[in-house]
């Protein structure tokens, strides 16, 4: 775990240690800028995230997985993959309607973390100052810097320029007192939620291929945690709802969720329900951005305050990814 440490007051703070503020901080600090980054999470990464149960069982209930397509991505991603920090998944991926399976619609490279998706986030996050577990309430303006108020720490600052990494709706929670030039922006921006599902069976399922992309269920993907490289061996399986089903069922509790996601598992799958030794839901209520904006950012370059995230030039991790890079690279060259 990346210790909690103290804010202290910088040219830069970064609101998110997600892929995309992560990314952005790369940049400004490869280039000698002084940054400080902020999240409410314990760990960077947001939903690049390995959950740790007990008896060392661990689940990527967040991010599956990620591709690799654009030039700059790959050119960062080569050394990581040699220092096996990242590993190609080669699993057999299916498409699947009530046990009906049919080939993958566009098999494509897929990679992941080693051992957990959130080997990622701590490859990104290498030498940056992060404070962890504190949630930023609010920012304020003053003589033209930013200030920002945390729970925890308090009034921090002050900084030239703010950079919100964060899903839209909570950047304009944030910016909203303010006349930033790019609200209506985000304001049109959704995001939609997704009940994750992460069960250890106790054994495997009578399949023969490592992840699904689910039709005609409340399911959207089933994947084998195990099947991913440098995982444990136990069966683990993760299982992520469509969009529609979450926001449908978004305030149900988790044990009812775990119920009703399990039925469809077995429905889908085509198979008798399986006994299952332990088993953990997340609900994430901002995953998935249906119509990301075509720009990589929004920058207001009079008031010092850029935003960027899956949400902006394309959802998955390589979208945040771009997105925060090409900010900072933006944010060094002025």
């Amino acid at each position: 775990m990346v210790p909690v440490t103290p804010p202290s007051s910088a040219e830069f703070a970064i609101l998110g240690a997600g892929v995309a503020g992560l990314a952005c901080a790369s940049q400004l600090h490869a280039a000698g800028r002084s940054v400080q980054l902020f999240d409410k999470g314990r760990r960077p990464g947001g939903r690049v995230a390995t959950r740790r149960l007990e008896g060392g069982l661990e689940f990527d209930h967040g991010a599956q997985y990620f591709t690799a397509r654009h030039p700059e991505f790959q050119h960062w991603l080569k050394p990581r993959l040699a220092a096996g920090l990242v590993a190609e998944w080669s699993g057999r991926l299916v498409s699947l309607s009530r046990g009906v399976i049919t080939p993958e619609p566009s098999p494509t490279t897929r990679y992941v973390g080693v051992p957990g998706m959130s080997a990622l986030a701590a490859a990104l996050a290498g030498g940056l100052p992060i404070h962890l577990a504190d949630r930023v309430t609010r920012v304020e303006r003053r003589e033209g810097q930013w200030w920002l108020l945390a729970e925890e720490a308090g009034l921090c600052g002050p900084y030239r320029h703010l950079v919100c990494a964060l899903p839209a709706p909570q950047g304009i929670d944030l910016l909203q007192e303010h006349p930033v030039e790019f609200l209506p922006e985000m304001q049109a921006v959704t995001l939609a939620p997704c009940w994750a599902l992460m069960l250890h069976l106790a054994r495997p399922l009578p399949v023969d291929y490592a992840g699904a992309f689910v039709a005609d269920s409340p399911l959207r993907w089933i994947a084998s945690n195990s099947s991913k490289p440098g995982r444990p061996a136990p069966e683990c399986w993760v299982l992520h709802a469509g969009p529609e089903w979450s926001q449908t069922t978004f305030d149900e509790p988790p044990a009812t969720i775990d119920s009703w996601l399990r039925d469809a598992l077995w429905e889908a799958v085509g198979c008798a329900p399986q006994d299952v030794l332990a088993s953990s839901s997340q609900r994430w209520k901002y995953a998935i951005p249906p119509s990301p904006l075509s720009e990589r950012f929004l920058a207001d370059e009079t008031l010092h305050v850029s935003v960027c995230g899956d949400w902006c030039g394309g959802p998955r991790v390589e979208g945040a990814f771009l997105s925060g890079w090409e900010l900072g690279r933006q944010l060094v060259s002025r």
